[in-house]
């Protein structure tokens, strides 16, 4: 038996929708008994799509998360479920029964993702199957994955040495979507950081020819910790220290030629910390 999972790489997610709008098209106005009812038109998002702004003009980062379904192994809306209406397959997808849920609004509330939609007219809670109708009848993934043009959605067993989905995740690269809260989804995600944590970016210049500053080597140690990042400023005098938490850093500037500096950061959200001047030694 497969072990079902998705993967969705954050870096590669440009928020164009197609996965939304493959969703849509197969799932609106068309049963899938007995996997699915047919999905309203207006106020679901089996596949949604979160967004997140980080930094400010000029060095602004834009992240998207698509966010469908968990499939989780530890299933809240399974235990919140009477009489067995809300199920997982030996294969890992889960699945609401349409007859089964009638009335069962709990369902919806039970999910700590909030993947869960209620239907008003059918009186049903309802989200992604992972297109389980398709999948069982010989497609290779579901539409949203077949549907995405960067190939930010990969689909496949996480059994399979061979599959994607098992080399993103025995690699590390892939995470899980808040563990702390102990469903054990089977949906990872690749640069997660880009829509959780923080960055700290600037510029730096040679202040005595007001160029740009190549190849500075900048220091980011986190105080409480003493860990230290390291990198060097691009032909464009810029830098940037990403997936951070919130917390208070030093950040510190070397070059050769030039006199050190040193700046105190106490970080809460995104920055850009605008331009360090370098003096001539």
């Amino acid at each position: 038996m497969v072990k079902w999972a998705l993967v969705v790489d954050i870096t590669k997610c440009n928020g164009c929708y197609n996965c939304f709008l493959a969703c849509k098209d197969e799932f609106w106005d068309n049963d899938h008994l007995p996997y699915s009812a047919a999905q309203p038109r207006h106020g679901h998002y089996w596949m949604n799509i979160l967004s997140k702004e980080r930094g400010q003009y000029p060095h602004v980062r834009v992240a998207y998360l698509p966010l469908p379904c968990m499939h989780c192994d530890n299933a809240p809306c399974i235990a919140a479920a009477k009489e067995g209406a809300v199920y997982k397959r030996p294969d890992g997808i889960v699945i609401i029964d349409p007859e089964k849920a009638f009335n069962q609004k709990q369902i919806l509330t039970s999910c700590p993702y909030n993947a869960i939609f209620w239907n008003e007219e059918k009186k049903i809670p309802q989200k992604c199957t992972l297109c389980a109708h398709l999948l069982d009848n010989g497609w290779k993934e579901p539409r949203c994955v077949q549907a995405c043009p960067t190939k930010a959605l990969l689909f496949g067993d996480l059994d399979d040495p061979k599959s994607e989905v098992y080399r993103a995740v025995i690699s590390g690269r892939a995470e899980q979507l808040k563990p702390e809260l102990g469903a054990n989804p089977r949906v990872y995600y690749i640069g997660l950081h880009r829509y959780n944590k923080l960055f700290i970016a600037g510029s730096v210049v040679f202040k005595d020819v007001d160029e740009c500053a190549e190849k500075v080597k900048v220091t980011l140690q986190e105080k409480e910790s003493g860990k230290t990042l390291t990198t060097f400023t691009n032909v464009f005098g810029d830098f940037e220290f990403d997936g951070l938490s919130p917390g208070n850093y030093s950040l510190s500037f070397e070059h050769p030629h030039y006199r050190a500096e040193k700046l105190e950061i106490r970080l809460e959200k995104s920055i850009y910390i605008g331009y360090v001047f370098l003096e001539k030694t």
